[in-house]
């Protein structure tokens, strides 16, 4: 084979390698709850 396809040939295989490469997925980051006054208790009937 010649040089230039060598060379060519290697391209191709880095490009392919770096095509296929997973990137890392970012962690989710949960929001907090809001702060929320508890109810009061005003009877069974109220």
């Amino acid at each position: 084979m010649s040089k230039t396809t060598k060379i060519v040939m290697a391209l191709c295989t880095v490009a392919f390698v770096a095509a296929c490469n997973r990137q890392p997925e970012p962690e989710p980051v949960a929001a907090p709850a809001p702060v929320v006054a508890e109810p009061t208790f005003t009877g069974k009937y109220r």
